[in-house]
């Protein structure tokens, strides 16, 4: 039993290295984790740096094609649209009203995206900490109503083609 037991972990030991040899290095921008305390870092950033802004945004984690945003929201700012991709909210503080559906007022274009001064029409609904939501691509959203300051962890999460 024991030579069996020491063949096992030897292998194991063995196949992992092999692995870890063939995966390919992440770039050096990449960030995969980030701790708590890095996390209120960034929030008390936004905060110190936050003069007029509706929304300060940082990078948290990167990994092609997905980027982890933390935002930071302390006024209401402009709604969008995403016609190419979803985006998961996940409520890290605070709290807010997030409209969804409806139509933009006042669209303008900037690439894939759309924006607009608020939205006609929608469902309105109070989020706060801990909520998860998901915005399917190509539907209005706007956080129409901060209470305070709500900071959220933002994912976009790109549509594949269908094949």
């Amino acid at each position: 039993m024991k030579v069996l037991l020491a063949i096992l972990v030897s292998g194991t030991v063995t196949i992992t290295a092999v692995v870890q040899a063939q995966a390919p290095a992440a770039p050096a921008a990449s960030r995969t984790m980030v701790s708590a305390s890095d996390v209120a870092a960034m929030i008390a950033k936004a905060k110190a740096e936050r003069k007029d802004q509706p929304n300060i945004a940082q990078s948290m984690i990167q990994l092609a094609p997905y980027n982890v945003s933390l935002e930071y929201r302390a006024s209401v700012g402009p709604a969008a649209v995403h016609d190419t991709e979803a985006e998961l909210f996940y409520v890290v503080d605070g709290s807010a009203t997030l409209v969804t559906g409806g139509t933009l007022t006042d669209s303008t274009r900037n690439g894939a995206n759309l924006t607009g001064k608020g939205i006609q029409g929608g469902m309105s609904r109070k989020v706060a900490k801990g909520d998860f939501i998901i915005v399917p691509e190509g539907q209005p959203h706007w956080f129409s109503a901060i209470d305070g300051t709500v900071v959220l962890m933002s994912l976009h999460l790109p549509h594949a083609p269908a094949k």
